[in-house]
């Protein structure tokens, strides 16, 4: 189970990270370029960027809390978080009509689902 844990939780970091680098240093008229970009149009660059960042922030609390062994649920807590953000991401992709990224996204919500029940019913989360 640990192993299953460990790996759903590196996918969804490297997701983060990817994600996250991306919305924070790549201008936003290039993402709006690329396909499943569109929504950035609407957005403005302010909320871009925080989003990049949340998803770096994400991306290592996926990750340290556990390697460290300081807080470990908050993995778990993070997961959740995740959860929240790609219901966003799965509505808005869903109102421009790129539904190949609503499933993308939930994929990566059921990872994020799985990586929260795993944190919070587990007594020692990734040990």
């Amino acid at each position: 189970m640990n192993i299953a844990l460990w790996i759903c939780t590196g996918l969804l970091a490297v997701v983060a990270l990817s994600g996250g680098f991306t919305k924070t240093f790549i201008p936003k008229e290039k993402l709006a370029a690329h396909s499943g970009g569109e929504w950035v149009e609407a957005a403005d660059v302010g909320f871009v960027k925080s989003l990049g960042i949340l998803e770096l922030l994400a991306a290592v609390g996926l990750i340290l809390p556990a390697v460290l062994d300081i807080a470990p649920r908050m993995v778990a807590v993070t997961a959740a978080c995740w959860v929240v953000l790609m219901i966003g991401a799965m509505i808005t992709h869903g109102r421009l009509g790129q539904f190949k990224l609503v499933l993308v996204n939930a994929v990566y919500l059921a990872l994020a689902v799985f990586v929260a029940w795993g944190g919070f019913a587990s007594d020692t989360f990734l040990g």
